[in-house]
């Protein structure tokens, strides 16, 4: 098969779809993988070393779609790229279509074969490829949480762990999933006051035991978020629905209780946001404030630590991307059920149903 890999187009997105590595595993395989000029330079992967990997260099991302039967992305295509895909085409990429209705009419129009990693299975019916990006934006919403409460970014002036004689700022994680876990950890690391919020007792039971008595935990009903916001220095939204719009957990009204100069981190803007205030910004202009309260909001967190990311994406993605380069895209779901749970959009219509419910569009299994 004929492996493409175009560069990130997205603002200040520097990760890369395929690493040299793993190219030189596909072409191994007797593969064919083509490479937009340039599209690993921004985590210092150079033309040369995809060269040295066995892959061919393309001018442009044009000649990348128009030479290529399947595209390894990361971030979803933007307009231009949905204008490239062609109904030959399988798609590779994170979508999060449930907050993106123009995307995904756009690749209902293409025909094309649109396979999202946020969506992939696996037996413990845990999502593989969205894990270790889940795992950075945990990791990562703790280190800016920490920087925008610092009175020199507008927030309260409030060291996260404290000092002797005065204690730590409080935070509130809402979600004990991967994202969620990887928050806890690092926040326990800075010595907070750290508690994890979910609605399944069975989940807070897990937790309890793994963190010991490092955290706390509460049954995440309404009345309980309301007075976790209040209380909170720094608020982060982890909550994940596979394939669905995320729930508004944090009301406008409840935001008019929190200390000014506290900090909300929404890890869940990818699909729409937990907070009823959030919208998406850019690692070029990631904050904004709401009754006096900031804002971090980056579509893309992990972008921002474009090397680790993407070394840790390949790690989990390549398997698949062997697995339908040498099997055929359609022999590969059939035989792989997890695989398959990836398809959001194919032949003009939506395969997924969380997403067709999540935009109201026709759902048609296929």
């Amino acid at each position: 098969m004929r492996v493409g890999v175009p560069k990130e187009i997205k603002v200040h997105e520097y990760r890369v779809g395929l690493t040299p590595a793993s190219v030189a595993e596909l072409v191994a395989a007797g593969h064919e993988v083509i490479v937009e000029t340039k599209a690993g330079l921004g985590i210092d992967l150079t033309d040369q070393d995809y060269v040295d990997a066995g892959a061919r260099i393309a001018a442009d991302a044009g000649q990348v779609f128009a030479e290529s039967d399947m595209i390894v992305k990361v971030k979803e295509p933007q307009q231009s790229e949905i204008a490239l895909l062609e109904p030959r085409h399988t798609l590779f990429t994170y979508l999060h279509l449930a907050a993106d209705k123009p995307q995904a009419e756009g690749l209902m129009k293409s025909g094309a074969t649109c396979i999202a990693y946020e969506t992939v299975t696996a037996n413990d019916r845990s999502l593989p490829l969205l894990r270790p990006m889940s795992e950075v934006a945990g990791r990562m919403s703790i280190q800016v949480g920490a920087h925008y409460l610092e009175k020199e970014q507008g927030g309260r002036g409030i060291l996260l762990g404290g000092v002797p004689g005065v204690p730590p700022a409080k935070v509130a994680i809402l979600g004990g999933g991967v994202a969620g876990v990887n928050a806890a950890q690092m926040a326990v690391g800075m010595r907070a006051d750290v508690t994890i919020y979910d609605i399944s007792n069975a989940r807070l039971a897990e937790l309890d035991m793994f963190f010991s008595s490092q955290i706390k935990t509460a049954y995440a009903s309404r009345a309980t978020i309301a007075k976790a916001v209040a209380e909170s220095e720094l608020v982060i939204g982890a909550v994940l629905v596979p394939g669905a719009a995320a729930p508004k957990l944090v009301t406008r009204d409840m935001l008019k209780t929190m200390k000014r100069g506290s900090v909300l981190v929404d890890i869940a803007i990818d699909q729409g946001g937990c907070f009823e205030t959030s919208r998406a910004t850019t690692h070029e202009d990631p904050v904004y404030e709401v009754d006096g309260v900031i804002h971090y909001c980056v579509a893309n967190m992990p972008g921002a630590v474009a090397r680790t990311s993407a070394f840790a994406l390949n790690n989990a993605t390549l398997p698949f991307v062997l697995r339908i380069a040498g099997m055929g895209t359609d022999a590969a779901m059939a035989a792989d059920p997890h695989l398959a749970a990836g398809l959001n959009v194919s032949g003009g219509k939506i395969r997924h149903q969380a997403v067709a419910e999540a935009l109201d569009l026709g759902y048609d299994p296929a």
